[in-house]
Order: C-alpha cells, then sequence, then structure tokens
C-alpha cells in the first residue's frame, strides 16, 4: 500500500466534516464527488445551491446530492455566525455591519462553520489565493495552544528505500514562515513530529538541521537550532529529536555513527526541520527535481484546526488527495 491509499484508508476509518468553499469552482465540485462516492469524508459545499445542482447535473456527478450545501447569503445560522464573528473580533472593532458582509464571503463562512463546531476543517485554494485563505483562517481559528506559529511541511516520498522511513521523509517549514526564532522553530519541530504521526503514520525521528553537527561549527545561526531542540525536547518529551545535526549526519547511517555517535537520531532521521524557509523550500524542491521524489504538501500545521491550501493549478485528484490528509489532522486532533 503506497502513501496515498494508506492516507485515503485512515481517512475513510474516521471521516471527518470538511467545508469546501469553492463550491463554484468545477475541480472541486468533482473532487467532492469522489469524496462522497469513496466515503472519505462529509462535505459541506458553500455556494449557490441552484448553480451547484445545475453543475452536478450537467457533468454526470451523481453524488454531490449526498453533500450538504449552504448558500452563503441565506442560511439559518447566518445570524449566529455573524455574532460569533463580533464576539471573537470586538477588540479589533467589527461592527455588525461588517461582519454581515464578511460572514457572505465563502472563506469567511468556512471559518466561522469550523469555529462554531459545525464542521472539522477545510480545504481550499483552487481559485483564491494563499493569503485570501488564510487570513481568515488566522483571524478565527487562530492557532493550537502553546503554538504562535503556523508553518507547511511536505512528505516526500523518494525512490531509495533507504533513506527515511523506507524511502518516506518529512521536510518542514517548507512553505510559510521566513525566519523563525529559537521558540518558533521548536513549535515547529513540535507540529512537524505531530503531522507525520498523523498522516505518515509512522514515529517520528526529528533532526534539526544545520550547517553544523555536534559543535562542530560556531555562530549565531548554530546556537539558534541548539537552543531550538532544547525547547522542543521539553515542550514534547515523548518525540525522539536531536540536532544540531548535518543534513548527512542526520539521514545516512555510516556518516551520522562518526559525526554524532552518541546520537539516537543521527542517521536514522526521518523528519528533517529547517533552520528556516529558504533553506527549507530549496532542499525540498532540490529532492524533488533532482532526486525524482514525489512531494505531497504542503500540509498547514499548527493551526487549532487543520485549514489547508491547494495551489491554483491544482487537479481534481490533489483536492481529493489534500481532503484526506485534511481528515487525518483533524481526526488525530
Amino acid at each position: 500500500m503506497n502513501l496515498v491509499e494508506f492516507i485515503k484508508k485512515k481517512a475513510k476509518n474516521n471521516p471527518q466534516r470538511i467545508v469546501l468553499p469553492e463550491a463554484d469552482e468545477i475541480r472541486t465540485l468533482k473532487a467532492a464527488n469522489i469524496i462522497i462516492k469513496e466515503k472519505l469524508a462529509h462535505i459541506i459545499l458553500l455556494g449557490d445551491p441552484e448553480k451547484i445542482r445545475e453543475e452536478a447535473i450537467n457533468n454526470g456527478l451523481d453524488h454531490i446530492s449526498e453533500a450538504k450545501i449552504i448558500d452563503p447569503k441565506s442560511h439559518e445560522k447566518k445570524q449566529e455566525y455573524i455574532q460569533l464573528m463580533i464576539e471573537i473580533r470586538k477588540n479589533k472593532g467589527l461592527t455588525e455591519e461588517q461582519a454581515a458582509e464578511l460572514i457572505e464571503d465563502p472563506l469567511y463562512l468556512a471559518t466561522l462553520i469550523i469555529k462554531a463546531g459545525d464542521a472539522d476543517g477545510e480545504v481550499a485554494g483552487a481559485k483564491n489565493a494563499t493569503g485570501d485563505v488564510l487570513r481568515p483562517a488566522f483571524q478565527y481559528i487562530k492557532t493550537l495552544p502553546g503554538i504562535s506559529v503556523v508553518s507547511g511541511a511536505f512528505i516526500m516520498i523518494l525512490k531509495d528505500s533507504n533513506f527515511g522511513e523506507n524511502g518516506l521523509l518529512v521536510f518542514a517549514d517548507c512553505a510559510v514562515h521566513p525566519d523563525p526564532n529559537a521558540k518558533e522553530l521548536a513549535e515547529i519541530a513540535v507540529a512537524t513530529g505531530n503531522t507525520t504521526r498523523a498522516i505518515a503514520g509512522f514515529e517520528p525521528k526529528i533532526a534539526m538541521l544545520s550547517f553544523s553537527t555536534k559543535g562542530s561549527a560556531k555562530h549565531e545561526m548554530v546556537d539558534k537550532v541548539v537552543e531550538a531542540t532544547e525547547i522542543a525536547k521539553q515542550m514534547a518529551p515523548d518525540l525522539k529529536i536531536d540536532g544540531e545535526l548535518q543534513a548527512d549526519a542526520a539521514i545516512v547511517e555510516a556518516i551520522g555513527m562518526s559525526k554524532a555517535p552518541n546520537s539516537k537520531i543521527a542517521g536514522k532521521a526521518n523528519v528533517l526541520v529547517f533552520p528556516n524557509l529558504e533553506v527549507g523550500n530549496i532542499a525540498y524542491k532540490l529532492v524533488q527535481r533532482l532526486a525524482g521524489a514525489e512531494a505531497i504538501g504542503p500540509v498547514l500545521q499548527g493551526m487549532a484546526a487543520p485549514i489547508n491550501d491547494l495551489s491554483r493549478g491544482c487537479s481534481v485528484n490533489d483536492i481529493v488527495n489534500l481532503v484526506a490528509i485534511t481528515v487525518n489532522q483533524a481526526a488525530n486532533k
């Protein structure tokens, strides 16, 4: 069973309520039809019910009728969600008039449905920019307790099974936070460990990467990774974490034994935490292109409920797979 099949199987075993706010987008509707047919999630579609049903009929999407469809302009909980918005943002001066306008935006409505406990997660971005997807999430869903930063993890599927967990590695942060401080880097490490357990299904062995291994170089950039490692260990004593480690010492057993003989992670790491976004983004793209690895993600982590962002060039299968991942995140929460 490959990773995608594993993720889908887990989703089927514990389906969650996932909001798709871009129901006026045909790829989203086609994906929703597959998701419902395969019983991966309970789908909530946001959009004009008549137009959604018409598109479903025109495209032979027989299972869309099984989705819950909410019209952002008119539904029974509209006023309840408006009051919830005002309560959350009252210190920011949000007025009822402003809330009444925002709640008709499907991206804002999706987050309020989740905040109210009427859904478990959201997938969007097929037609909206990342900033537009995440802004309502930051304002109304916010981050997990003890976590101040949102980050993005990629699950890397390598052709060479000698690395990581039979060829699986999780990279972070490769998508969101440009230059985390030591505490934020520790939070990213802990969140990535949780993502690994929830989605990839194996026990994380986390390497905090640097250009130094166990004091081989001295620099403030190394100091940040050392400090982050200690904070992460205190935050999550149940996670296996070590650093600072160079990349080769983290993933090649012979080099790990030579450079860090006392480390339980060196040479065995299956989760790589990069010191900043620049390094992480470059690394995942190089591994993807030069090693022919498949990159699944980014999986957003650190939010109080799973909100995941698609590329606007995504395929129907991309949407299906990200919904399955979001289901696993929600079930694990």
